[in-house]
C-alpha cells in the first residue's frame, strides 16, 4: 500500500502542496485532476522521490521513503514514472528504446517488447527510429518503456496529452486492464476527466495547494461539493434554489436540465453547439447564462420552456 501522509512543499515560501494525505493499493488507479500549477505534478515527482520534502512521508507497504537526499540515483526503483517530456532516445529503434529497461541476458527480452508494443498499439513500428514518429506515437512508446520492467508503481503525467482521440480510447481501455491484470498502482496527473471518471477507483482534486475533494468518479461527478469540482467534468450551472425548485442543490449539470412543453421557466437561446448525438444550448435564464442539452438544434432567440432536475 502506498501511504502519503502530511506532505508540504513549496518551491518558495509559498506552497505548492498543504498538507496532502492519502492512501492507494495495489491495483488502483488514482486519478489526480486540478487548474494548471495545482501541484499534480509536484506531487508525483516527490512520490517517486525527485523532491525532496522536510514535511510529510511517504510510504510504500510500511517502509518510509527516504527521497532523493538519501538515493545516489533519484527515484524509487520499484516505481516508474514518466513525465511530460516522454525521455526517449531518437536515433534509436523503437524495439531498442523499449529494450533499454530489460536485461539482454532474459530469455523472454524480445516477447516481453512485443508484449508491451501490443498494449500501446505500436506494433507496426518496431523497427521505427523514434525520431521518425509523431508526438503521439513517441508517447505510446515511452508508456510501454516505463512498463518494460513491470514496476508495483506507475506515476504518470498527462500520459495521453498528445494522442488522437480515435486512439485514445482504445489505449485506454488496454492499458488501464493491463495494469489490473499485473497489479499495478497507477497514479495519473490528467486535464482528461475522462481518464478519471471510466477507469479511475478514485478521484483526487487539488485546489489552492490542498486537497479539495476525494472519492470515487461516482461520488465526485453525482455529488460535487462546488462548481470548481463539478467544472471539471460538464459545463456547470449555478442555480439558485428559489429559481430552480429544487431543495438543498445549486449545481446543475447540462443533462438535469430538460425541454418540456410548459413550466414556469422559459429560456431565450444563444446558441447552440453541436455535439454529436445532442446539441449544447446556451441560454439566458432570469438574466444568467445557463446550459442544458438538446436532440436537435435551436435557433438563436427562439424561447422555451425547461424543467430542472433533481436527479442526474
Amino acid at each position: 500500500m502506498l501511504k502519503v501522509e502530511n506532505i508540504s512543499f513549496g518551491y518558495t515560501k509559498k506552497p505548492v502542496l498543504n498538507n496532502i494525505s492519502f492512501t492507494a493499493n495495489k491495483g488502483d488507479y488514482i486519478a489526480i485532476v486540478g487548474e494548471s500549477g495545482c501541484g499534480k505534478s509536484t506531487l508525483l515527482e516527490i512520490i517517486y522521490g525527485l523532491l525532496h520534502i522536510e514535511e510529510g512521508t511517504v510510504f510504500w507497504d510500511n517502509e518510509k521513503l527516504r527521497g532523493p537526499r538519501f538515493n545516489l540515483i533519484p527515484g524509487e526503483i520499484f516505481m516508474k514514472y514518466l513525465p511530460q517530456d516522454f525521455d526517449l532516445m531518437p536515433y534509436i529503434t523503437v524495439e531498442e528504446n523499449v529494450g533499454k529497461n530489460l536485461s539482454y541476458l532474459d530469455k523472454n527480452r524480445k516477447s516481453r517488447i512485443a508484449e508491451l508494443l501490443e498494449v500501446v498499439d505500436m506494433t507496426d513500428f518496431l523497427k521505427t527510429k523514434v525520431i521518425n514518429l509523431s508526438g503521439g506515437q513517441k508517447q505510446r512508446v515511452a508508456i510501454a518503456k516505463v512498463l518494460a520492467k513491470e514496476p508495483e508503481v506507475l506515476l504518470l503525467d498527462e500520459p495521453f496529452s498528445h494522442i488522437d482521440n480515435f486512439r485514445k480510447n482504445k489505449l485506454r481501455r488496454s492499458l488501464f486492464k493491463y495494469l489490473k491484470t499485473k497489479n499495478i498502482l497507477c497514479l495519473v496527473a490528467t486535464h482528461d476527466t475522462k481518464d478519471a471518471l471510466s477507469f479511475a477507483n478514485e478521484i483526487i482534486v487539488l485546489k489552492d495547494a490542498k486537497i479539495e475533494a476525494k472519492g470515487t468518479p461516482e461520488e465526485i461527478y453525482n455529488h460535487p461539493k462546488n462548481a470548481y469540482i463539478a467544472s471539471f467534468f460538464n459545463e456547470i450551472n449555478t442555480i439558485s434554489s428559489k429559481i430552480s425548485g429544487v431543495k438543498n442543490k445549486t449545481l446543475f449539470y447540462p443533462n438535469e436540465i430538460k425541454i418540456v412543453e410548459k413550466s414556469d421557466k422559459k429560456v431565450t437561446v444563444i446558441t447552440s453547439y453541436f455535439n454529436g448525438s445532442y446539441y449544447l444550448i446556451e441560454a439566458m435564464l432570469n438574466d444568467e447564462i445557463i446550459f442544458f442539452e438538446s436532440i436537435k438544434r435551436l435557433e438563436i432567440n427562439q424561447q422555451v420552456y425547461i424543467k430542472i432536475s433533481n436527479k442526474i
